[in-house]
């Protein structure tokens, strides 16, 4: 069954990241993405300003407009701020974290309850924190640390990627005993190596997005 779907980034690379993990998983999917790297840029300078969630809205609107079904939010420093925007439009949205957090509670809360949550930007590490630490609280027991990747982002910036990958894998290989790493944006993803600890978004919350799909059929 076909099905229009929308996509939110602030990273343009990751238009044909989602683009493959959404089509590999459904047949016949008309995806209508949206990409607008001055969000991300105007959060981390300013926070959620009044323009970044007039934008939030305009962007939205147009992908109802457009006939998506359901939007995905890829971007986890927005996360919060794009589901009161799609309530304001009517627009039904999933965040692309949102089913890593609740498997990283789930993990954590059958060994010793330690949670750590790594980002590059401190303005992804609070949104993402903080849905974590909900998801948290409703079990009790679970210890969740935060923390920020020195250097990581700026090297993205700059074009090197291997550094940033490097950055996040040494990152990783210091967390020390804990039960789950959370890596709070989904572009980190290209760095999480193969610890068994680690939680990526991309895959899980593409996941979790068809899976509303389903809920409505």
């Amino acid at each position: 069954m076909s099905a229009r779907i929308g996509v939110l980034h602030t990273v343009p690379a990751l238009v044909p990241v989602f683009q493959d993990l959404l089509t590999s998983r459904r047949d016949g999917l008309e995806i209508v993405h949206t990409a607008d790297p001055t969000l991300l840029s105007r959060a981390i300078e300013t926070g959620i300003t009044a323009d970044v969630d007039a934008d939030l809205r305009v962007h939205l609107a147009a992908l109802r407009d457009a006939g998506a079904e359901a939007v995905l939010v890829t971007c986890s420093s927005i996360g919060e701020a794009t589901v009161e925007a799609a309530g304001a439009v009517g627009v039904r949205l999933v965040r692309v974290d949102a089913a890593m957090a609740k498997a990283a509670v789930e993990r954590a809360s059958s060994g010793s309850g330690r949670i750590l949550v790594l980002a590059t930007l401190a303005a992804t590490l609070g949104p993402t924190g903080r849905l974590v630490e909900a998801e948290a609280a409703a079990h009790g027991g679970i210890d969740v640390t935060a923390e920020v990747v020195a250097d990581a982002a700026a090297a993205r910036a700059a074009g090197d990627q291997a550094r940033h990958d490097e950055l996040i894998a040494d990152a990783i290989r210091r967390a020390g005993d804990v039960d789950v790493i959370v890596l709070a944006q989904a572009s980190m993803a290209t760095g999480a190596g193969d610890d068994p600890r680690v939680l990526t978004s991309p895959e899980s919350g593409s996941a979790a997005f068809l899976a509303t799909l389903d809920d409505d059929r």
